[in-house]
């Protein structure tokens, strides 16, 4: 295989009998260029396949135009999903992207990662590991060192940091109060791992509304999975053996609905005959199940693009936040203003309703 040298800037000024000068000035859309020089240099351009080499570029101009992302368990269809939304706007808005993996999101040891980031001149970082216990107190103190603006997702959004993030307690909530209107109340939770925000948040909306129907909760109701679906199988097992009477259970990603779902109909039972599920995500595969699967639809790819979004307004604002110096932006209206937006982005999830939750009466008066 042949492989061509790299046209250069200078064969082009050569080829286009300009300077180097006029070249460059071309290639940055300097309005100081005469019509016909401009277009005889484009074709020029054209003709050799020259691209402009792009760190030589971010040398000149000191921006990069790289997005640093640090990422987790991308195995997981939410994660992998808020990545592909991270991708698409980055490429809309000209910005690469530098992927760092966070393969233990629970530690809090991120100084590798921030450094690598930083020595590649990244403008700015998108931090899409999960909020799992304290893993994240090293923001307190390193953030305020990074001079680079950083969008945070799925994590507390009260912890008074750029946040973007999928209402995860609505999502709870909505999952409930569809199996409470459908005239469950026996309604069982299979959840992921409780240290961790999302699946925290998504708990609290199903206890909570439970309680505010004057629902009690027994222990036996609740089964802590671990995101997969053999959790889901093993929680469905659990819930069945110890709490026989439930009518509906509401597993918290359709990974675990899935496994739910398989050990539902081992066990000779029928969905939702004699026993309702809703899961959350609304996988491309959750409509293909038999029977198709009720879920919470989150709009995972608008987490991603809308991080970016933010992200690049504040790389073009120069904002950059000194989280050490929180607590004086608050008090100055205009300076927090331009540094530092406070408020959450919450994207609302949506309720995709199927067979698996639905009524016999309902579902015959949908036919």
């Amino acid at each position: 295989m042949e492989f061509r040298r790299q046209v250069t800037i200078a064969q082009v000024a050569r080829e286009a009998g300009v300077s180097t000068v006029t070249v460059s000035r071309v290639i940055n859309h300097r309005p100081d260029v005469a019509p016909d020089t401009r277009r005889r240099v484009e074709q020029v351009i054209g003709r050799l396949g020259y691209q402009p080499n792009a760190i030589a570029r971010s040398l000149i101009s000191q921006h990069s135009h790289t997005l640093g992302v640090v990422a987790s368990r991308l195995d997981y269809y939410g994660p992998s999903r808020i990545l592909v939304g991270v991708e698409q706007k980055s490429s809309e808005l000209g910005y690469a992207l530098l992927l760092c993996m966070q393969h233990q999101p629970e530690s809090g040891d991120v100084e590798p990662i921030l450094n690598h980031l930083l020595s590649q001149q990244v403008e700015g970082v998108i931090w899409a590991v999960p909020e799992i216990g304290d893993n994240r107190a090293w923001i307190s103190e390193r953030a305020a060192h990074l001079q680079v603006p950083i969008i945070f997702l799925n994590m507390d959004p009260h912890s008074n940091l750029p946040v973007v993030a999928g209402d995860n307690y609505l999502g709870g909530q909505m999952a409930t109060r569809h199996l409470l209107e459908q005239g469950y109340r026996k309604i069982g939770a299979i959840t992921g791992p409780i240290n961790e925000w999302e699946a925290c948040q998504r708990y609290l909306g199903w206890r909570d509304t439970l309680i505010e129907a004057g629902i009690t909760i027994r222990d036996c109701q609740v089964f802590e999975g671990d995101w997969s679906a053999a959790s889901g199988e093993r929680g469905a097992r659990l819930l069945l053996a110890d709490c026989p009477e439930l009518d509906a259970i509401f597993a918290m990603n359709d990974q675990m609905a899935m496994g739910l779902l398989s050990a539902v109909n081992e066990a000779g039972l029928s969905v939702p005959r004699h026993l309702a599920i809703v899961g959350y995500d609304d996988m491309p595969e959750s409509a293909f199940l038999l029977p198709p699967l009720t879920t919470i639809r989150q709009h995972l790819r608008d987490v991603g693009r809308t991080a970016v979004s933010l992200l690049q307004s504040r790389i073009s604002e120069g904002a950059v936040l000194d989280y050490a110096r929180q607590a004086q932006l608050e008090t100055n209206d205009a300076l927090a203003s331009a540094s530092f937006s406070p408020d959450p982005i919450l994207i609302a999830p949506e309720l995709v309703i199927r067979q698996s939750s639905i009524r016999r009466s309902e579902q015959d008066k949908l036919r």
